[in-house]
């Protein structure tokens, strides 16, 4: 192995998972997510001889957002094909699946990048101030965008209303 590249590995195998679920929190696909994650490490590893000493965290944490962003503004295109893809089964969804379905389709309905905002601030768990700068918007502008993001998700509809419906009649 190259210098530094054991290292790189432990941050691969501490940091992916996580990376991962943001990802999805972003996309809620899974398969754009692992592949937004690879990206994602791709990109620090390229820069991982500059970054390493540093907060490498937050380096593919930033590189992952705003390649999911990217991704958003420069949508590629889907072609359509004779095949119909498998549709899920429906039955018993157990509590957590329907509350975590219910969270994701409250999450698709923010912008981009509310959307953005509130992972960064709220998954992360990142301090408005370094919102603001890997996002390269002004903290006033993160302050604002999480207000109204948050607002956005506060519904009329308890979260524990949609498991007991199955999910069912909104």
């Amino acid at each position: 192995m190259a210098r530094g590249d054991e290292e790189f590995v432990e941050f691969v195998q501490a940091c992916s998972s996580r990376l991962v679920h943001a990802a999805y929190l972003l996309t809620s696909n899974r398969h754009q997510a692992e592949d937004a994650t690879q990206t994602a490490l791709a990109r620090t590893y390229a820069a991982w001889a500059r970054i390493r000493n540093k907060d490498a965290y937050a380096y593919a944490r930033t590189v992952l957002v705003n390649h999911i962003i990217d991704g958003w503004r420069r949508p590629i295109r889907e072609h359509a094909t004779e095949e119909l893809p498998e549709v899920p089964a429906k039955g018993d969804v157990a509590d957590s699946v329907a509350q975590r379905q219910w969270l994701l389709e409250m999450i698709a309905g923010l912008t981009p990048r509310e959307r953005a905002v509130v992972v960064m601030r709220h998954f992360f768990d990142l301090p408005e101030a370094e919102v603001a700068e890997e996002l390269g918007v002004s903290l006033g502008t993160v302050k604002s965008t999480n207000s109204r993001a948050l607002a956005k998700l506060r519904v009329t509809m308890d979260p524990a209303d949609v498991s007991m419906s199955g999910g069912a009649g909104r």
